[in-house]
């Protein structure tokens, strides 16, 4: 079977109440209409047509990268007429698979099946629901066969009361759809070419409709507004919490955590409530992430912590490491195993040397600091001149006294010793002690001003 996949994002998203097309809304993270075209993927398709429409061109742009052909539907009227601007830029011997870009949570083994069943006629996708107010009913036949879909509007009162609703996910043959297309009118109240009624003319044709039914509302639940959006949004974290805890991951509480990404986890793995993963995050075995973090394009090794309120972006951090609590790690850090880095530092662009450890309140840019070193509270690596920034250079074993402020660029070498309370602006050679602050003078007899 040669297959080929339609999503149509079209539409305005008028009740989003936002200037952004509504399929580039995220999801997790990412857009819904990235959640729709990863799920296409998986089903390995000669070809992947999008149909846009309002905003077409921020679509177009937010997925420059994706190998995917674009149609414009300059006016919206209707799903059917969506479908004819991709249609003819199918192969005539395809089966085409309709989807759409505001239903992001679809499964590739439910799309599997459904595809499976519209080599010769078409097949369509429905679900129960309690409450199907606004969805299209399925009406059936004495024998429980297809007979039709009727949109809720043009519904009877009997019909109403169908709760098997259809989900306007379909799939069918490339010729027989675009025969089917070409019949369709627009004789209906919201005066639009529905894409179901080719099911109908199918059936009235002497043709078989198969009806796969799933049971998960979830993956065929569209966003129509910030509600909605939200509610998926808990469900798809929900989902991707309970798949990590499978694997063996200890996370304290799956409704208050976050993956807006990727989130790869080994063995012994535990995550505190409230944490947020964007991007690729790797985290090794026995890796511990404490509450309230945001990691973001961030590799972990094994055995390392992660206290509470930390926020760490394009970092790698090694082996039995110690972050935080408080700690900002920016793009650029590297630690090197058995590093700390303490509450209220911050590092950019800076590598931490094995066993080294800055344990508070600590500014390190542009910095590469050795094995063995201790940084001393208050200490600030000063990279930036306002117009370049300069390197700072620590050996192994260097001391830095606490409240020190180092002028880069400079270098301290092996053994380096500085003071506290210094003003660093020159090199300091192996084993030397450099005190760069101004002598203490005491003044006898001094008097305290006294209010007026």
């Amino acid at each position: 079977m040669v297959l080929e996949v339609i999503i149509l994002a079209a539409g305005k998203g008028s009740r989003m109440q936002s200037t952004l097309p509504k399929v580039l809304h995220a999801l997790a993270g990412v857009p819904l209409l990235q959640h729709v075209i990863n799920t296409a993927k998986k089903l390995n398709p000669r070809a992947i047509h999008v149909v846009v429409g309002h905003g077409a061109d921020a679509v177009r742009t937010a997925f420059l990268e994706e190998s995917v052909l674009f149609h414009e539907q300059a006016d919206q009227l209707g799903t059917g007429h969506a479908v004819m601007q991709a249609i003819p830029h199918c192969q005539s011997n395809s089966v085409v698979l309709v989807l759409y870009g505001d239903v992001p949570l679809i499964q590739t083994k439910t799309l599997s099946a459904l595809c499976e069943a519209a080599t010769q006629s078409p097949a369509m996708l429905s679900t129960l629901l309690e409450k199907p107010d606004g969805y299209g009913r399925v009406v059936r036949d004495a024998q429980g066969c297809f007979h039709a879909v009727v949109e809720d509007k043009d519904a009877t009162q009997d019909q109403r009361h169908i709760k098997e609703v259809n989900t306007g996910i379909l799939a069918a043959p490339v010729n027989l759809l675009t025969t089917l297309l070409k019949q369709v009118t627009n004789t209906n109240q919201q005066r639009e070419y529905y894409l179901p009624d080719i099911l109908g003319l199918a059936r009235a044709g002497g043709l078989s409709v198969s009806i796969h039914t799933t049971s998960d509302i979830i993956e065929v639940a569209g966003v129509n507004d910030r509600l909605q959006l939200e509610a998926l949004e808990r469900a798809a974290q929900q989902r991707y919490a309970e798949a990590l805890m499978r694997q063996g991951v200890a996370i304290s509480d799956r409704r208050r955590i976050d993956i807006r990404g990727e989130l790869i986890c080994g063995e012994g793995v535990s995550v505190d409530v409230n944490t947020v993963f964007e991007g690729r995050v790797v985290l090794g075995d026995d890796v511990k992430i404490g509450a309230h973090c945001v990691l973001k394009d961030t590799e972990i090794a094994a055995g390392s912590v992660i206290e509470p309120f930390c926020h760490i972006e394009s970092a790698v951090i090694g082996q039995n490491c110690q972050v935080g609590p408080y700690a900002r790690l920016r793009m650029g850090t590297r630690l090197d195993p058995t590093s700390k880095v303490g509450n209220f530092v911050e590092t950019k662009n800076t590598k931490v040397g094995e066993g080294s450890k800055a344990n508070h309140l600590a500014y390190l840019g542009d910095a590469d600091i050795g094995a063995g070193a201790n940084i001393g509270a208050g200490t600030i690596t000063c990279n930036y001149d306002g117009a370049n920034k300069h390197p700072t250079r620590l050996g192994d074993r260097v001391f830095v006294g606490s409240n020190s402020t180092l002028v880069a660029p400079v270098v301290i070498e092996d053994d380096g010793f500085v003071g506290a309370g210094s003003v660093i602006t020159d090199n300091v050679p192996r084993g030397e002690l450099a005190i760069g602050r101004a002598r203490q003078h005491n003044i006898s007899g001094w008097q305290p001003p006294k209010k007026n």
